[in-house]
């Protein structure tokens, strides 16, 4: 039997639009970019879709994909980050207050003063969860260039200013180690797939729903102890590359010149989303007796995965960052498919 022509192009498209993920996402891993696999695969497929190259990824693929970072994403929801929650409620509540803050301004200019249309400002203007939000994004009318351009260049500017100030007051600030617990057992696994939540969340056609229904299940097993175990780092590495090549593929040849054009725009959601937070993270600082290197890094918007790392490499108590990082994205992900739909009418 003669091999389908179409077939062998879509295999060959999605090899090397793999190959094209994978290189650079080691590229940024070496150069210590922040979310290397996320970010490099990023990049580099969106130069290559720029230049003509064909970017090709397969529905099922794509699928197993979005499941895995739910679960992954879930596996964060922890029986001590409820306790966390319990502790700090005025941290949590001011966090809340600067989510609102944040998404609020910066759709505001972005609609009014870039005239971008309702979907496309939500998703740029939403801070953090960036996995979620783009996933959420593809299934919608909204403009994935500019959400793409919008979440990158914020989270690139995040993590190039924030780091190198936060090493400066980070000296002295408490440090606790959190283990993390990579073993899996065959038990856990089999919990996972199965309570996996994805196929309720796919057919209830929410944006990102099948992410959406694997987050949520994972986090109710994660938080009731059912599941201790969360995703090996290499299973989550390849699935950050995948995501990467989904989100450059979004560009093409005929983007070039809009990439300029939306720079002023990100540049600015920069500059709001950063003020009304560090307005709310000043209140904190003042009713709380915490470091403020903590508050600085748990209350920046958006980048959970790069921002605990920074955390720890900085000698940052973790777990008040990354429970502030978790709370946030899961404010996003259940808040994101009604506003979705109001903001599309």
């Amino acid at each position: 039997m003669t091999p389908n022509p179409v077939h062998l192009d879509k295999i060959k498209a999605t090899l090397l639009s793999l190959l094209i993920a994978t290189a650079g996402g080691l590229t940024a891993w070496l150069i210590d970019l922040p979310i290397p696999f996320l970010l490099g695969s990023t990049i580099a497929v969106t130069a290559a879709s720029l230049s003509g190259i064909r970017i090709y990824i397969p529905d099922r693929l794509r699928g197993f994909v979005f499941f895995s970072l739910g679960i992954q994403a879930g596996s964060g929801v922890s029986p001590g980050i409820l306790d966390q929650m319990v502790l700090w409620p005025v941290s949590f509540l001011m966090l809340f207050v600067a989510l609102v803050l944040v998404t609020s301004l910066t759709y505001l200019m972005l609609r009014k003063g870039f005239g971008w249309d309702g979907p496309t400002a939500l998703f740029s203007a939403l801070p953090g969860a960036l996995s979620f939000v783009l996933v959420a994004a593809m299934g919608t009318s909204a403009n994935m260039v500019k959400i793409t351009v919008i979440q990158c260049v914020r989270l690139l500017l995040l993590i190039g200013f924030l780091a190198p100030l936060l090493a400066i007051i980070a000296r002295n600030a408490p440090h606790v180690v959190v283990a993390v617990n990579y073993d899996w057992t065959i038990q856990e696994a089999v919990i996972l797939l199965v309570c996996g939540g994805a196929l309720l969340g796919y057919y209830s056609r929410i944006p990102g729903g099948m992410m959406l229904g694997a987050l949520l299940a994972s986090g109710i097993l994660h938080a009731t102890s059912i599941v201790t175990a969360v995703v090996p780092r290499s299973i989550a590495d390849i699935g950050l590359i995948v995501l990467g090549v989904l989100i450059g593929s979004r560009v093409g040849v005929e983007h070039r010149s809009q990439l300029v054009r939306y720079l002023p725009a990100a540049l600015l959601a920069f500059l709001i989303g950063t003020a009304a937070s560090s307005a709310a993270a000043l209140v904190v600082w003042l009713l709380l007796d915490i470091h403020p290197a903590q508050i600085a890094l748990a209350f920046a918007p958006g980048a959970l995965e790069a921002l605990t790392v920074i955390a720890f490499s900085l000698g940052v108590d973790p777990s008040y960052v990354a429970s502030h990082h978790v709370v946030r994205f899961l404010l996003i992900a259940f808040s994101v498919p009604f506003l979705a739909r109001l903001v599309a009418r």
